[in-house]
């Protein structure tokens, strides 16, 4: 069920441009985007992972990590294959690095209907477009969040932030959260590690703000690549200069993929990230991917524990509509809803 892709255009000759992510592809007649997923067809652009489900699972908002919006909920969690980043510490590779060239392959067919029934009856209170990287399936996303919100649920995205302005402003209508990975603050790194540039992931989490979606920001800590003081720094003040409310999840790295070869981040560089964001004025830090860790949310003002979790699980929660209920300060995010 090939459908014809949003945001291209033809220009000339059969070639089309496409314009749904930074790359712009231009696309010659049989080609596909740098994504691996659209083909231009005669002329006309295809999204070839329309409906062609890779992954659907139930998980914690918390997974995500979103941890202030809806803590201790579920969300329907959907992808498709594809990716439009070439990251080789990819945890999700066997899914994101595969391509459409050869044909649909192992993925399933579904409708965004189906997408959205599965959620309702699984008592989920979002939609959540991750694993690979939602953006090379906006076509699908978008059918299923309009879905989702004629139907009470929230859409949140989880991505590399590498979309287009013209992309964002179309899927702000629909978008209600967004966990961004922010993986460097080098643009060297971005076109070495990544095949992709740092300014345009920039601009969309500006624009993610700008446009009331609720952004946290995750940043995978790499030893020798992305943990000296100076880059961590500038993530942190980066994120603080947008909204010092923005939380920062600080993520261990396990090798992986083509990062067999890296040693997992050590508890010690974790440690001097969180202070650095809290030093750059960030209230809200977390530290993730460490077995027996808690990653508990406090009162910026009273500093008392608020929510407090085990892994994914919310084990209490003390913010009532989003207020502390020790001292009434609000807690920024999305509480009730």
């Amino acid at each position: 069920m090939n459908k014809e892709a949003l945001f291209y255009e033809k220009a000339g000759d059969k070639t089309v441009h496409c314009f749904l992510c930074s790359h712009r592809c231009r696309i010659p007649e049989g080609g596909f985007g740098f994504c691996g997923v659209r083909q231009n067809q005669s002329g006309t652009l295809y999204s070839l992972n329309y409906g062609k489900v890779i992954a659907g699972h139930l998980d914690p908002i918390e997974k995500k990590p979103l941890y202030h919006f809806l803590p201790g909920t579920e969300s329907f969690s959907i992808a498709t294959v594809g990716c439009n980043f070439r990251c080789g510490f990819c945890q999700n590779w066997q899914i994101s690095q595969e391509t459409m060239k050869a044909g649909p392959g192992r993925q399933e067919e579904s409708t965004p209907l189906e997408i959205i029934n599965t959620a309702v009856r699984s008592n989920c209170r979002s939609i959540s477009y991750t694993y690979t990287e939602p953006t090379i399936f906006i076509e699908f996303a978008l059918d299923c969040a309009t879905l989702a919100k004629e139907k009470g649920l929230y859409n949140v995205f989880v991505t590399n932030g590498y979309m287009t302005p013209e992309a964002l402003e179309e899927l702000a209508f629909y978008l209600d959260a967004a966990n961004v990975d922010l993986k460097f603050f080098k643009e060297a790194s971005y076109q070495d590690i990544c095949q992709a540039r740092l300014q345009p992931v920039l601009e969309s989490i500006g624009k993610m703000k700008q446009k009331g979606i609720w952004v946290e920001i995750t940043t995978l800590v790499i030893p020798g690549l992305n943990d000296s003081k100076e880059e961590l720094g500038n993530i942190a003040a980066f994120i603080a200069g947008l909204d010092k409310d923005m939380p920062w999840h600080i993520s261990r790295f396990h090798p992986d993929y083509k990062f067999t070869d890296y040693a997992i981040t050590p508890e010690a560089i974790l440690d001097k990230a969180y202070e650095i964001g809290k030093t750059a004025g960030l209230r809200y830090v977390y530290t993730g991917n460490v077995a027996g860790r808690e990653n508990n949310t406090y009162c910026p003002a009273c500093k008392k524990l608020l929510i407090r979790r085990r892994i994914f699980e919310v084990l209490e929660n003390k913010v009532q509509e989003d207020k502390c209920v020790y001292c009434k300060n609000t807690i920024a995010g999305l509480f009730v809803g």
